[in-house]
Order: structure tokens, then sequence, then C-alpha cells
């Protein structure tokens, strides 16, 4: 290594270093603006050197600079129109694309140094061959499976599970089929076998995430996160990029995690969600107890307001149903009303609320929610009791008391223990059930009243009326 490539892999080292401080920082919400910009700077860091490189080395023809600075604009263009233009209900279709953006570009990585390399004396033998053949291997499978990711949750491919007769045994074979190849190589450098290893692997991660239904896309979300960042750690060993590496491990190590942790707060384990099955994301029925057809108390906005005027404590439940509304300022401007008459008011955060970990935080930070009262299922639990009303706005399986019970398609799953409350408000446009495709038992409760309303409607009028009663 020369004293100039030197330098430049102490760069990255540099770039590295922000990565882990950024990190870091995103764990407190206090910090997390400062994180992600210290992350920023490590990237451009590590761009701007690799950029140096190029030009010192002399190896990219003018031709390459052009694709390099074309590329380098679409993606930037495309990069910051999605960032300002997304909704926050589609952001984890978003992120799902940019896990394939990811995986695929990893991928090709390998792909390209395993062609260039391919016709060298003793072909591609050894570590270099294992690292290039994980890349492409885990690189397909996230391409190809957050491609079908996002189609689900968008809703062009149903969210219910794809099952069919000998599916499991077409992944079995496709899992043969890409470790018997992929050994083969490991002897032999052969072209034909990369590109049969490229398409088992596309083909398995289509395969991998047609029968997982839509309860548990949140979970392969996350799975296919920490399979783009093993990818381009991957990709990092091929070309001997330090900063590829720790940027990559840092990103498969966290997805990991966070997999795991999103799994725990299901009751489910991994294997569990990748077998599939589980939810339809799409499913409408109607209200029905375990022991049949149940009438539900319906209740409208003066009744409602009554209720949260004259409690002492609060307890705002928020899901999907609130972030498909857009209603995070509304309930934010609710919250704040009633904190003036002396209510103590707080959120309960379920772990898998939403449809990516986190979402409900941060739609709420962006109405300016204080972050203390966002209470996490742990600490939230045991002040039900306590709790004079709660108010859930579209939040479904995370409530049902069905998953106490065994025998449900949630037994066991840990739950806001709502129920407990004196008295629940439920704001929902219909009876539909949840991603688990089962009725709530919540809505039947006989203190629970079934508000029918848009989030963001029903919001507005609460607050109207708690207006009407103060003044």
């Amino acid at each position: 290594m020369t004293s100039f490539a030197a330098v430049i892999q102490l760069i990255y080292v540099l770039a590295a270093a922000c990565f882990v401080i950024g990190l870091h920082l995103m764990n407190s919400p206090a910090t997390a603006r400062r994180g992600n910009q210290v992350s920023t700077a490590g990237m451009v860091v590590a761009v701007v050197a690799t950029l140096v490189l190029l030009i010192h080395d002399g190896t990219v023809t003018a031709a390459g600079w052009i694709v390099l600075i074309c590329g380098a604009l679409a993606g930037s263009a495309f990069g910051l129109y999605s960032a300002r233009t997304v909704q926050m209900t589609a952001m984890p279709q978003l992120v799902s694309m940019f896990n394939a953006v990811g995986g695929g570009a990893a991928a090709l990585v390998g792909i390209y140094d395993y062609i260039h390399v391919e016709g060298l004396p003793g072909g591609v033998l050894g570590t270099t061959t294992v690292a290039t053949l994980l890349d492409a291997i885990i690189g397909g499978v996230t391409l190809s499976g957050s491609i079908v990711a996002a189609g689900k949750l968008q809703g062009v491919i149903t969210g219910q599970p794809v099952i069919f007769r000998g599916s499991r045994l077409i992944n079995i074979a496709l899992g043969v089929v890409i470790i018997g190849t992929a050994a083969f190589m490991l002897g032999t450098a052969s072209l034909p076998a990369l590109l049969v290893v490229v398409l088992a692997s596309l083909a398995f991660g289509v395969m991998m995430v047609l029968p997982i239904g839509g309860a548990d896309m949140p979970v392969v979300i996350s799975l296919l996160n920490a399979f783009t960042g093993t990818a381009v750690a991957m990709a990092g060993i091929v070309i001997g990029n330090w900063a590829l590496i720790v940027a990559g491990a840092l990103v498969g190590a966290s997805g990991g995690i966070l997999t795991k942790l999103m799994a725990d707060a299901m009751n489910r384990s991994l294997a569990n969600i990748i077998i599939g099955g589980f939810g339809t994301g799409d499913s409408v029925v109607a209200a029905a107890g375990p022991g049949g057809d149940v009438q539900v108390k319906s209740i409208q906005a003066d009744d409602a307001a009554i209720q949260l005027a004259y409690a002492s404590k609060v307890v705002i439940v928020p899901g999907y149903g609130l972030a498909a509304a857009q209603a995070q300022h509304a309930v934010a401007e609710l919250a704040s009303l009633l904190e003036e008459r002396g209510i103590e008011v707080s959120y309960a955060i379920h772990p898998v609320a939403g449809r990516m970990p986190g979402h409900m935080n941060v739609l709420l930070a962006e109405a300016n929610v204080p972050y203390p009262q966002l209470k996490e299922m742990e600490e939230i639990n045991p002040e039900f009791a306590r709790t004079d009303v709660s108010l859930v706005i579209g939040a479904n399986d995370v409530t049902n008391p069905a998953a106490r019970r065994a025998g449900t398609a949630i037994s066991g799953m840990p739950i806001l223990d709502v129920d407990q409350s004196r008295s629940v408000i439920v704001i929902k446009r219909s009876m539909a059930s949840g991603y688990a495709g089962i009725d709530n038992e919540l809505y039947t409760d006989t203190k629970t009243s079934m508000y029918f309303a848009d989030a963001k409607t029903a919001l507005a009028d609460l607050t109207a009326a708690v207006k009407t009663l103060v003044g």
C-alpha cells in the first residue's frame, strides 16, 4: 500500500468513527438530530476521499467519470425528492426500497469483482471468493425480497400470506442450489455458476417474503435492513474499503438487534416469522367476540369530550390509524388543551405500533409532543389501572386482550393493557380487523365506547367539544 492509499484508509477510519458516534447520539431524542448530522458528515468525507483516490490513481476514464457524475446526481435528486415528498405512512415502503437498492448495489460490487479477476491465473479462490459469494447471495436475496415487501405494504401485492402447494419445497431446493453452487465455486472459477447463484438468490428472496403476512412486515423490513448492511460489509471486504466494512457491520448488527427486539415484542420467533402465514393486512370483518356476534357501544364527540375534560389522568394510545390520517398535530392540540385543565396526559407507545419501529415516536415528535410524555409499553402498562380514560386512536392488535388467551393468532403477544382503564374511547373508521385478521375483544368490552370517524376529523371534533365545555 502506498503512503497516499494509507492516508485515504485513515480517512475512511475517521468516516467510520463518525458513523459510530452518530449511531450512539441517535440513542436519545435530544441528540438524534446531531447524530444524523455527524453520520452524514462521515459519509461526505468517505465519498470525497474515494473521489480523490480515483483522481490520484487515474484509473477512471472520461466516460467512467460521466457515468459516476450522472449516477451521483440522479441518486441524490431521487433521495432528496423522496425525503421531501414521501408521507410518513409510506415511510416503511421507502425504507424497503432503499434496502433493495443497497442490497442490489452491494451484489453488483461482488459480481463485478468476480468478473474482473476471474480470468487471472488460478481463478479467484480462497477468502476473496467467500466474501464475493456472500455479497452476491445476501445482496440478491435483499434486492428481490425488499421489492416484494414494499409491494405488500403499498398494496401492489396482496398483504395476505401467499402460500401454495410445494412453495416451501421450492425454498429448500433454492437453498440447496445456492449453497451447492457456491461450494463448487470455491474450488473452480465459473461465471455460469455465478449466474446460477445470483438467479437462485433473487428467486429465494421472492419466495421468502411472499408467504409472510402483513402483520410481520415491519419485522421483515428490519431483517432485510440487516441483510443490506451485511451485504455492504461483504462488498467492503471484496474491494478493501474500511469505511464500507464498518458502515455495513453497524447496519447489519443494529438491524439484527432491532429484528430480535421486534420479534420478542410480538412473542414470535424469527423462524416462525420467516415460515410465514400470519396476518393479512387487508381483511375486514364484522364485530364479533369469542361468543359470536355482539353489539358495540357507539359514542359521539360531546359525550367523549365530557369523559376527557373531567378526567384526572388520560392515556393516549396512537396506532397506524393516527399515522394514516396524519392526525399527529390534532392529537397534540387536544392533549395540550387537556393539560391546561390540569389533566395528566401521557402516550402509550407499543414497540410495533405503526408499520416500522419508532413510527409513532417520530410522528409525535414532529407535532412537538414532549418526549417525557411518550411512555414505552413496560413503563405505561402499570399506569392503566389508575387511568380514567384511555383514548385509542387507530391501534388494533397491540391493544387486543385476546393475546392473553391461548388459541388465538396473537396468543402471548405483549400488549398495552388498555382494558384495565376505567373507561376506553376507541377512534376508528370501522370495525375492520388489524393485521392479524382477528376481532379486537377490547371493542366489545362494556367500558369501551367506539367513536367511528377518521382520526383527524374525530380529534378536531373532540377538541372543539372540549373547548365548548371549558368556555
